[in-house]
């Protein structure tokens, strides 16, 4: 309409730039500093992260209610990985969750992350299975993947004694885990197991993602030296190249058909926002429903940095949602 403006606008009135959530960057400043290990060091990059992922985790609440029993699965060289299923209280809701650790294929645990994993079966009551899968750089390739549907054919074999409904089984994933957690679908969708559902949370998917970018870099918590890192342990000299197998970097997969259906979730400020929108597209066009969540003001592992804060809880809301839809 005429005159509904008193001056034209310029791309300028609308510029915006990307911006950390206020809560998380004013995080960041009271924090003390954390040291930085050197490029290509995935021992001294365990050590550093595993001791944050404890320090973050230790304010979760008590899980009182919630029980674990440990298990064997056996991977497919025959090497067994130890599992632990979380349940509360004697409840069997039908549906549960293999979960997948982060630590960006070097590090993490299910020890590490019980807290986690118990505050996710205390406030929905569906059973989870973590898998203590293998890591680079002492185990390479496909092998966390393996380990990672090691579990998932454990879970369908035993869901009639654990009162499982086979037909309500998914898988989730953060970080590395949802890279590996990615992987195992495509094995489970290649060896005829049908997944209900896979939950990505910021997941590793490729390993050609080591250049920085400008924008995201001076904001990046998983920097671009540390993906290096972490995929180089798992791949070795095979990193970048057109060797590299779909089921331990997911991004090189060409056929998306009769995957899981996915929900999605990644911070704008994340350095594995673009590769996670392009799974999210292809899992589209390929005809799977895909639920893609980008985050503002969210950089890597915003969830986990901001649990106390707005930021944390709508992801936990989100993420809560998705379980539950299981």
């Amino acid at each position: 309409m005429p005159g509904l403006y008193s001056k034209p606008l310029t791309s300028r009135t609308f510029k915006m730039t990307l911006q950390l959530d206020n809560d998380i960057a004013a995080a960041f400043e009271a924090a003390p500093p954390v040291p930085v290990p050197e490029r290509d060091n995935p021992l001294a990059l365990r050590e550093i992260t595993n001791l944050t992922l404890n320090t973050l985790f230790a304010t979760l609440p008590p899980a009182p209610n919630v029980n674990m029993a440990t298990f064997e699965a056996v991977s497919a060289d025959g090497t067994a990985v130890p599992l632990r299923w979380h349940t509360r209280g004697t409840e069997n809701p039908g549906s549960a969750i293999v979960y997948l650790h982060g630590g960006g294929m070097i590090c993490g645990s299910a020890e590490v992350y019980q807290p986690l994993i118990e505050h996710f079966v205390h406030l929905t009551g569906v059973p989870f299975l973590a898998v203590d899968y293998r890591l680079a750089p002492e185990y390479t390739g496909t092998t966390p993947a393996e380990d990672a549907f090691a579990a998932i054919a454990w879970l369908f074999s035993n869901a009639d004694t654990l009162g499982v409904d086979i037909t309500r089984i998914a898988l989730m994933g953060d970080s590395g885990g949802g890279g590996i957690g990615a992987g195992a679908a495509i094995l489970a969708r290649n060896k005829g197991l049908q997944l209900a559902r896979q939950i990505l949370v910021y997941p590793m998917l490729d390993d050609r993602n080591t250049v920085p970018d400008p924008v995201l870099a001076p904001t990046a918590t998983w920097t671009y030296d540390n993906n290096y890192t972490g995929w180089h342990a798992l791949l070795g000299d095979h990193i970048g190249t057109p060797s590299v197998s779909p089921i331990a970097a997911p991004a090189r997969l060409d056929d998306f058909t009769d995957l899981a259906p996915a929900y999605i979730e990644v911070g704008e400020l994340d350095i594995f926002r673009d590769e996670a929108i392009d799974y999210a597209r292809r899992l589209l066009a390929a005809g799977v429903s895909c639920e893609l969540h980008i985050v503002p003001g969210a950089p890597h592992a915003h969830d986990l940095i901001g649990m106390q804060f707005p930021i944390g809880q709508r992801s936990l809301d989100e993420k809560l949602r998705a379980i539950g839809m299981v």
